[in-house]
């Protein structure tokens, strides 16, 4: 049996559905922006585009916020690292093999 509107079943209880997470492709380029709305001022760095998996992207998370000594998290398929250290984290996304474009102001 197929039917994935199935939830429950008096054979075997509760049926949970296998959850697929999507990955959008990466054109290349990793989009690094700098917001400050919604934040009280201050400002986070915000990188898209990566193309990457979840675990991927903590681990990069991870280098790009020890290399710039702030804090940062991962929101959905975004980094978020907190204050304006551009140029740093141009450096670490080229070595790890990623063309930098700078959107926004």
């Amino acid at each position: 049996m197929n039917d994935d509107s199935l939830v429950y079943s008096t054979d075997n209880g509760r049926i949970d559905q296998k959850k697929t997470k999507n990955i959008t492709p990466s054109d290349g380029f990793a989009r690094v922006r700098r917001e400050t709305k919604g934040r009280k001022g201050k400002g986070v760095i915000v990188i898209s585009g990566l193309g990457l998996d979840s675990k991927a992207l903590k681990e990069l998370a991870t280098k790009l916020k020890k290399t710039c000594g702030t804090g940062g998290s991962v929101v959905d398929e975004t980094i978020e690292v907190q204050g304006d250290k551009r140029d740093i984290i141009q450096q670490v996304l080229e070595k790890a093999g990623f063309k930098v474009k700078f959107t926004g102001g």
